[in-house]
């Protein structure tokens, strides 16, 4: 698609999520590749501008980078869609579904794809049967929130309620997760493939916010040290666990791999961080595309569903 046909466009950033600060972060980043390729792009933050504007302001095309609440959970892309601008990402259902971690690990175990068991969490839940259940350490953390907010590793029984009511305070809907021991991978995907997997390591007690976007302590593999035949296994699997959630264009997978090399999938984000240390940029680096020619490859797949 040559550049000229892509029109106006805003690339969505900003907005009021607990993710604000990382999505301008992101937002900026797009922006910036957008302009060096010669397209017609202008920020846009929908905290500080209607939705609307958008329309009246003669924009053809959208690229996401809103993180988190609306913007990532389908809101931004049922308003886009009734306005008839085709937008990055995947679409208003599976955006939504993905948001959910509670909903997305209920869809995934009716599909076969397997996820660390969980429990809900509530006010009145009995923390010491949860823990006995899952076993210990355990995570957990808010349904719908993204980038570790409101998470907690849980290490024993008795500091379980106070790891809910932290979960609480982002979500009215807050697991409990199983932890897998082993190692940390993601899977980026784009245009339905999926690029080379990177293993993530951290000395921080998990992979948290500030190991996420902040810590030089953070290690990024790349190869991740599998064999090739296992990590086109794992890529095979991460796929079916994008895809059977309805998503499309580009997202990450993130799961877990424990001694015995099984995945267990941990959660889909369908607009992943675009920061100097985000996951999905290194994983097209390693994949022979530039930030550049990732960042077009993705607005080349806008749509209007």
């Amino acid at each position: 698609m040559k550049r000229e046909t892509f029109g106006k466009v805003a690339v969505l950033m900003g907005g009021s999520s607990a993710e604000r600060d990382i999505s301008l972060k992101s937002g900026r980043a797009v922006l910036a590749a957008l302009e060096r390729r010669g397209v017609d792009a202008h920020a846009f933050d929908p905290s500080e501008r209607p939705l609307e504007h958008l329309r009246s302001g003669g924009f053809d095309r959208a690229f996401i980078a809103l993180h988190g609440r609306l913007g990532e959970d389908g809101t931004v892309q049922g308003a886009l869609q009734m306005m008839g601008i085709a937008y990055t990402g995947s679409g208003v259902m599976a955006s939504a579904l993905a948001m959910d971690k509670w909903r997305t690990k209920l869809v995934w175990r009716a599909a076969g794809v397997r996820t660390p068991r969980f429990e809900l969490l509530h006010a009145e839940s009995n923390f010491k049967t949860v823990a006995r259940k899952l076993g210990l350490p355990l995570m957990v953390k808010p349904s719908c929130e993204g980038s570790s907010i409101g998470m907690s590793k849980v290490l024993k029984a008795e500091k379980l309620r106070a790891a809910y009511r932290l979960a609480a305070k982002h979500d009215s809907v807050v697991i409990a997760e199983q932890f897998i021991k082993g190692s940390e991978l993601t899977a980026s995907i784009l245009d339905d493939q999926a690029l080379p997997l990177i293993r993530v390591e951290t000395p921080r007690v998990f992979y948290d916010y500030q190991a996420k976007y902040f810590a030089n302590s953070t290690r990024y593999i790349c190869p991740c040290g599998l064999s090739a035949k296992q990590e086109k296994k794992i890529q095979e699997k991460a796929l079916q666990a994008y895809q059977v959630l309805g998503c499309s264009g580009w997202g990450r997978v993130d799961l877990m791999l424990d001694k015995r090399h099984v995945p267990y999938f941990i959660e889909v984000n369908t607009v992943p961080g675009m920061t100097d240390h985000s996951l999905v940029p290194m994983a097209a680096r390693a994949a022979g595309l530039s930030f550049e020619d990732l960042v077009m490859r993705i607005l080349e797949s806008s749509h209007v569903e």
